[in-house]
């Protein structure tokens, strides 16, 4: 999942289940490198194939990223073994796509940052995380379809975690 074309196409899939062509014309692809990406979203289960249409002959399948779904994988993935490692990889590429991103912000209508390391009562910390992660669900429920009249392309990038005493 890694990879900053798979992080784009997720985000692209919120708002929409897409067909590879869609996705290729959205994101400046070759229609065979958005089907290769797809199938490993779709073999690493983050995405859901959400039907299939008849196009000039053929039968082009559409996919949507399920966001409760992912979510309860993330879960798992944390309890493993190879949790750790699998979310500072993420964490990597997610910082990667941050500067991609920042490259073509609007800063016009203002925005928001937020970066510390703190030190917080447990109970105060569990309160906002649980906020912070609503206010993420919020989001992802309310993305639409890319260049939906009347829509904004927006940036959201959450991270909260423990860090281990040193």
């Amino acid at each position: 999942m890694a990879h900053p074309v798979r992080l784009r196409m997720l985000s692209l899939l919120t708002g929409a289940s897409l067909t590879a062509a869609d996705i290729a014309r959205e994101l400046g692809l070759t229609h065979a490198n958005a089907s290769y990406h797809l199938r490993n979203l779709l073999s690493a289960g983050l995405i859901v194939q959400a039907g299939e249409e008849r196009i000039r002959g053929g039968v082009a399948k559409r996919y949507r990223y399920d966001a409760e779904r992912d979510r309860e994988r993330d879960r798992e993935t944390m309890m493993s073994e190879h949790g750790a490692d699998a979310q500072r990889a993420l964490f990597a590429a997610v910082a990667n796509e941050l500067i991609r991103r920042t490259a073509v912000a609007d800063w016009s209508i203002g925005g928001s940052m937020t970066d510390a390391e703190l030190w917080v009562d447990p109970e105060v910390w569990r309160e906002i995380r649980d906020r912070v992660s609503q206010a993420g669900r919020d989001l992802h429920d309310a993305a639409r379809p890319p260049h939906t009249p009347g829509t904004m392309r927006t940036s959201t990038t959450i991270a909260m975690f423990r860090m281990a005493e040193s």
